[in-house]
């Protein structure tokens, strides 16, 4: 899955990405081998912000990211996620590791004109589709890349706890 939803992000050195669900880093770990790749100058990279609900497993991810030698290229945030992290917006790419009733609007707001948000959408009981929105002169296109099953998006914009 973490294969499949890199390669429906087009990811490209120098991309800003906002991933939604940092879990234990990985993840965000994989898209910063290819947005700031190690062979490439530093002034050329692009960065990963990952937005964790969790306080622990924020730590755990920031442990993790330090270790693996990705806290460069990656900052992970403990917060909202379907709120988005307006602070660094707008956005390359965003993804969103956890599913939502739908697409949150700070989500869209936050990615940049020209870029792609992917996210899973549907019931909380893993009926879900993995939607690609597109956007591109201010217009939005979403496509369906298939069912998935996630774990629920909690927060304002996303399922309640």
């Amino acid at each position: 899955m973490v294969s499949i939803m890199n390669e429906a992000l087009e990811l490209e050195v120098g991309h800003k990405l906002l991933e939604i669900g940092t879990g234990s880093g990985w993840h965000a770990a994989t898209i910063a081998e290819i947005v700031a790749p190690p062979d490439v100058p530093k002034k050329e990279w692009g960065h990963v912000f990952t937005v964790e609900r969790i306080p622990e497993l924020a730590e755990f991810a920031r442990k993790n990211v330090e270790t693996a030698g990705y806290k460069d290229g990656i900052t992970v945030i403990c917060g909202d996620g379907s709120m988005g992290y307006q602070r660094e917006a707008p956005y390359d790419r965003v993804l969103v590791t956890a599913a939502a009733p739908n697409i949150p609007k700070p989500l869209i707001e936050q990615t940049k004109d020209g870029g792609m948000l992917v996210i899973p959408v549907g019931s909380v009981h893993f009926f879900q589709t993995l939607i690609r929105l597109r956007k591109k002169d201010g217009k939005i296109f979403e496509e369906k890349l298939g069912g998935v099953a996630f774990v629920p998006l909690i927060g304002k914009h996303g399922f309640k706890q």
